[in-house]
């Protein structure tokens, strides 16, 4: 008998899973939230019982990740880095509210458990590092506690629904939106008919007229609106004021970014849950978007499968059984700050809230006991974690602002700072990432560093985001100047460098950044912007800020003030990997 006569026929070979084929089996194959024991299982037995789908998949559903070796994705293959033997656990806080108490038991958990290190991050979360197998459950436990879970803070799931964090306090607010947000936080995170979405699913809802929690890159996102009943609607008070929300979906960032689509609707406030919801649904029933794991965000049925706003908006008023009055857009969010630093007055008579500025959102324990301790002594022990990694003490009274600020800015954080370290945001980088490709926190630091010495006095709000690839964790594609991370040779060795994205924007002058072309290694990017920025000051209208001065600037003419000189476009890279779970 020849070989070929027991050969398997090539037809008979099944084909190999793609990695969106695998993930929808093991989606369908278990819910991990009601697969808990394993993991308590595996700190019985150790690191190496964890099973692969576990480490690749089901422990996101529980905040969790496996941490990096410190290399990143150039240490590893198929683009991603190695694992090490650690964890990394996010813990979600919806609209970002917190307690004293809570503060405390995480400082708590973060000495214990986490070697010191927890980070603020863009969506109201606090994630910790270098946690154990054997300590996931105790973690867990202590979390559930106090009541609060990492369920739901990765995943294929509703993630963290964020919202404004001057909620009920800030006196320009249109209307509290914390209970709504809590409500579909509640309601919808977590909740074992969601467990198997297509891709992970952000929710903003806010009634600040800042748009602080940025709902134009949420999948769903809910603005306060104020508008005068229409004639030719039902029942009384025709041209009376009310206060209802504006719609927006698939908004997202990652690889391919997307500003969120408006639709054409005034949402009242007691049909704002069964919305979300409903978009929820619409998401969760898009087989067409289960087909690749980088095209499974629900921007993408506005990308590439051709739905519009009002396709959007039939569908969610088909599964509701109503329809929604049309409405206009209503006032935009101005080119202001959005991230509530400094000290501002309460719409409560008396007492005002304090805005700390957290550099890349890097909180030690120490900090954090000491912010609640103050928030206790001072306050009505309530903080709030904001998307600008940064933390707000609130119901402190005017009395007490200078004495609570002197005591905040002696923890090493800051109240009033330069425009640098204000508008700083970094991803998780190669220090725990295992797709990262250069380091960011420490980095930016740096940066931030360089430039406040450089520029003193710079009169300019700047977002100056720095993300460990292209994947635009660090939120690149909104900000003024996004950097992203890359390795190129220099001096012929392969150092950190950064590519330049400039010109993004949310609110009024909303946009996605530009690839201008440019990259340059780390240590040369404090004096590639600083030639830009001087650029700028020299260069300006009366008036004109930094926004509109790169808007009407050419991508070339941008190049060549980074580089001091005229130069040659280069390509951005490709993403080095898959899109990983915690991208914008």
């Amino acid at each position: 008998m020849t070989l070929s006569d027991t050969a398997t026929p090539a037809s008979a070979i099944p084909p190999k899973e793609t990695k969106a084929q695998k993930m929808e089996r093991l989606k369908r194959e278990k819910n991990p939230w009601e697969a808990w024991k394993e993991v308590q299982q595996f700190a019985r037995e150790g690191r190496t019982s964890v099973t692969a789908e576990w480490a690749g998949a089901y422990f996101k559903w529980w905040g969790i990740y496996t941490q990096g070796d410190g290399v990143g994705v150039t240490g590893g293959k198929g683009g991603e880095g190695k694992a090490s033997e650690y964890f990394m656990m996010r813990i979600g806080l919806p609209n970002g509210l917190l307690t004293a108490h809570q503060v405390h038991v995480i400082a708590d958990i973060t000495e214990k458990y986490a070697r010191g290190v927890a980070d603020i991050t863009t969506r109201q979360n606090i994630q910790l590092h270098w946690l154990t197998i054997e300590s996931l459950p105790e973690v867990v436990e202590k979390l559930m506690e106090i009541g609060l879970s990492p369920k739901g803070a990765c995943g294929d799931v509703m993630r963290n629904v964020t919202g404004c964090p001057l909620a009920g306090l800030d006196g320009h607010e249109l209307i509290d939106a914390s209970p709504l947000a809590l409500e579909v936080a509640h309601k919808l995170t977590a909740n074992p008919d969601f467990y198997n979405l297509p891709r992970k699913f952000k929710v903003s809802v806010t009634g600040c007229p800042s748009w602080c929690s940025f709902p134009e890159i949420n999948d769903v996102a809910l603005t306060a609106l104020r508008r005068k009943k229409p004639s030719g609607i039902s029942g009384v008070d025709v041209g009376k004021e009310e206060i209802g929300y504006s719609l927006r979906v698939g908004g997202g960032l990652s690889a391919e970014p997307h500003l969120a689509v408006r639709l054409n609707a005034f949402v009242p406030q007691e049909k704002a849950y069964d919305v979300v919801q409903a978009v929820v649904e619409i998401f969760r029933e898009q087989d067409v978007l289960r087909e690749s794991r980088t095209h499974a965000r629900i921007k993408y049925l506005f990308m590439k499968h051709g739905w519009t706003a009002e396709r959007m908006l039939a569908a969610v008023e088909e599964k509701l059984g109503y329809k929604f009055d049309p409405s206009e857009e209503g006032p935009i969010a101005g080119d202001i700050y959005r991230d509530h630093v400094g000290v501002h007055r309460q719409k409560q008579e008396g007492l005002s809230y304090i805005g700390a500025t957290v550099l890349n959102g890097r909180i030690s324990p120490e900090q954090m006991h000491a912010l609640a301790a103050l928030s206790e002594e001072h306050g009505t022990g309530e903080l709030r974690a904001t998307i600008g990694q940064n933390i707000v003490l609130v119901n402190i009274p005017n009395a007490k602002v200078n004495e609570v600020v002197a005591k905040i800015v002696g923890l090493g954080l800051e109240v009033e700072p330069t425009t640098f370290y204000r508008g700083a945001i970094a991803c998780t980088g190669t220090e725990f990432c295992k797709l990262a490709i250069a380091e960011t926190k420490g980095f930016n630091k740096w940066l931030v560093g360089e430039l406040e010495e450089r520029l003193p006095g710079f009169d300019q709000q700047i977002r100056l985001h720095v993300t460990g690839c292209t994947n635009s964790c660090g939120q690149s594609w909104i900000a003024d100047l996004g950097l992203e991370g890359k390795k190129i040779k220099k001096d012929g060795k392969m150092v950190d460098a950064f590519y330049f994205c400039v010109g993004g924007a949310v609110g009024e002058h909303a946009g996605i950044a530009r690839q201008i072309g440019f990259r340059a290694a780390a240590e040369d990017c404090p004096d590639a912007i600083e030639r830009l920025l001087r650029g700028y000051l020299k260069q300006r209208s009366e008036g004109e800020n930094l926004r509109a001065y790169f808007r009407r600037t050419s991508d070339e003419e941008l190049r060549a003030a980074l580089n001091g000189g005229a130069t040659e476009a280069v390509a951005r890279d490709p993403a080095p990997g898959r899109v990983p779970s915690n991208v914008g």
